[in-house]
């Protein structure tokens, strides 16, 4: 049996989840966490196979790749499969770079996201095919690019959040986050918040909420 951990702050997402997931014979959902933290805690003490993880979980509250990240660094750790409705190069990037082994959009097909949890499970990469190729091509861009961090705080920032509130989301210092904002104006050639948010947008970097 395929051992799952459900994260999601959606209730609605997490029982259709389930149901989906449930007709699979060799699938067994151990657990389900409505926030990233639940999610890293349950992740040590059920030792799931696969965490099906969302991104976003609710202004302020931790990240989900801030979660794959801890996940990712536990004891015997399971796979992450990120599976969300954000696809801009941001989310993708910023998934694998925090150790994601799959990314899954909610519109998948139940034999698709089955096929991508067997993928996960066996510890292959289970990246959705036009995921994968945005991945490739944002990779092959001869262009300078924010790395996967920067794009991250550059989401956040579209989000609204503060400096301090960005800090609290991803686990680093207000100094830090100022840092990556110093990057992020030089890289985009902008010297303000709103123009990065504008410049990230139109690159196709994040996409405005």
């Amino acid at each position: 049996m395929i051992r799952l951990l459900l994260a999601d702050d959606h209730p609605v997402v997490r029982a259709g989840l389930r149901a989906v997931l449930a007709a699979e014979p060799d699938f067994e959902v151990v657990g389900e966490a409505d926030t990233a933290e639940r999610a890293v805690e349950l992740a040590g003490s059920l030792a799931p196979d696969v965490v099906l993880m969302d991104l976003r979980f609710g202004p302020g509250a931790m990240h989900g790749n801030a979660a794959t990240a801890a996940i990712a660094a536990l004891p015997r750790a399971p796979h992450v499969l990120v599976l969300t409705t954000y696809d801009t190069d941001a989310d993708i990037l910023a998934a694998v770079e925090s150790g994601a082994l799959g990314y899954l959009l909610k519109d998948a097909p139940p034999e698709e996201l089955a096929a991508a949890v067997r993928t996960a499970a066996a510890g292959e990469s289970a990246l959705a095919p036009r995921i994968a190729g945005r991945l490739l091509s944002r990779l092959r861009r001869p262009e300078p690019v924010l790395s996967p961090r920067e794009i991250e705080v550059l989401g956040l920032v579209a989000e609204g959040l503060s400096n301090l509130a960005i800090s609290k989301a991803l686990f680093l210092s207000q100094a830090t986050v100022k840092s990556h904002l110093v990057h992020i104006y030089a890289k985009l050639e902008v010297d303000s918040r709103t123009a990065a948010v504008a410049a990230g947008v139109r690159r196709g970097l994040i996409e405005r909420e």
